[in-house]
């Protein structure tokens, strides 16, 4: 297995982690940004006011998009098995 290849892997992997935790961070950016500006126009400074709002929209987006990102991991993981000989010697 040379140098080229370990790189190739490294990269495709990290590049699915970053294609699979987006959707569910966006999801979350977003619903912060907006209690965000409600805090600012009513003025109300309470900090568990933003945790509960997230917890479930990230708990939603991962029910949506759960069976897509299960999909895409065992996707690379047979992927990267299934060339498990060619990396061995």
């Amino acid at each position: 297995m040379t140098v080229d290849e370990v790189t190739a892997i490294a990269s495709s992997a990290l590049f699915l982690v970053i294609k699979v935790a987006a959707p569910v961070l966006l999801v979350s950016l977003a619903v912060g940004l907006i209690i965000s500006i409600f805090q600012t126009v009513t003025s109300i400074q309470e900090q568990t006011l933003t945790f509960v709002p997230k917890v479930i929209s990230i708990f939603l987006a991962l029910i949506l998009l759960g069976n897509w990102m299960l999909t895409e991991l065992s996707g690379f993981m047979v992927e990267l098995w299934s060339d498990f000989s060619r990396y061995v010697r």
